[in-house]
């Protein structure tokens, strides 16, 4: 019986300029869809899982070319709420060497935004679920959000459901105090912890020592106290944290690593030269909710979830269209892509 994922946050309409185009210089706009949980959806859709996204979405045409881009991929949008005005948009200038990449927001008054607790059924919802994702960009959107995460996070303890929330920080859209105390009280719920280099310490002041992000220095070892800081401090069974050494816009190294109370799994490192980095984390979430569903150990969790997000460094848009049989071919070592033929 396959396993049932539900996962709850905004959808975006995403327009970018053509390639690496800057604002404005190019008269015309790449239209697609994205967000943190829909783009975990996707993935774990992509390798076979049964995979839902909850949101709120307009009934018009826009909110509905959202939930078709969804349909399209395999994902259930049969728990999607329709109502509101408005989809969120966001607008992305994709960075290319020392030139980073630009993302500005237009979401306010979004439907989503805008939704109240009674909008969802979580006991509905939650039927036969055997998974439950959410990231911190979700209650950043307002009180009312967080309140509906807190009250989707309760639902699925009473059932049993494994929860699981990536930090995903966003300075855009509230501040670290603001971050800390939200999270602080949803963090209580979940069983598995998703962090990037940065937001343990952006969101609970949990930092690694002789790191220097921006510098492109990453002390990988240190990151085995980051994450023992969050278990302790949380209960987390598990957590996980992506390690990105940025040596430019274009070329990253790429890493990852699985804490399980017990051992501290690290992957293997990869070189990537990115075609289009959004959606990144969102890919590792959903490798790793597939491998830890799947019954793979910790170390063989780490290497799918890391490889997967590395192959979606390789595909334009958020979605990480990639297959499950590509995803355990890196994992496995064979990562010389050459031609398949």
């Amino acid at each position: 019986m396959k396993k049932r994922v539900i996962t709850f946050g905004e959808i975006m309409l995403r327009l970018a300029p053509n390639g690496y185009y800057r604002f404005f210089q190019d008269d015309q706009l790449q239209a697609t869809f994205g967000g943190g949980e829909a783009n975990v959806a996707v993935s774990l859709a992509n390798y076979g899982m049964d995979a839902a996204f909850v949101t709120k979405l307009p009934a018009h045409a826009i909110g509905q070319g959202a939930v078709n881009a969804l349909r399209g991929l395999g994902v259930d949008t049969s728990q999607i709420v329709r109502g509101g005005a408005r989809v969120g948009i966001y607008f992305l200038e994709k960075g290319a060497s020392q030139r980073g990449s630009v993302c500005i927001y237009d979401r306010a008054h979004s439907a989503i935004q805008e939704a109240q607790p009674s909008d969802f059924d979580w006991d509905a919802i939650f039927d036969g679920a055997d998974w439950f994702h959410f990231t911190g960009i979700t209650p950043a959107l307002g009180p009312n959000l967080v309140e509906i995460c807190k009250q989707a996070c309760i639902a699925a303890k009473q059932r049993g459901v494994t929860i699981s929330c990536d930090l995903n920080y966003r300075g855009k859209l509230w501040t670290r105090e603001q971050a800390r105390a939200a999270m602080t009280g949803l963090c209580q719920y979940v069983d598995v912890c998703i962090s990037n280099e940065e937001d343990a310490k952006d969101v609970f002041g949990i930092e690694a020592e002789n790191t220097d992000v921006t510098g492109g220095k990453l002390n990988k070892e240190d990151y085995r106290s980051v994450a023992k800081q969050l278990a302790d401090q949380f209960g987390f069974a598990k957590v996980a944290i992506t390690l990105r050494t940025s040596i430019s816009a274009s070329d990253n190294d790429w890493a990852g690593m699985l804490y399980d109370g017990e051992r501290y799994c690290f992957s293997k490192e990869y070189h990537l030269h990115i075609v289009d980095r959004v959606g990144g984390g969102d890919s590792f979430g959903g490798g790793l909710i597939y491998a830890l569903l799947s019954g793979k150990d910790t170390q063989a969790a780490i290497e799918f979830a890391v490889a997967a997000s590395a192959l979606k460094h390789s595909v334009e848009g958020d979605f990480n269209r990639v297959t499950l049989a590509e995803v355990e071919k890196l994992a496995g070592g064979d990562g010389s892509g050459r031609v398949q033929r």
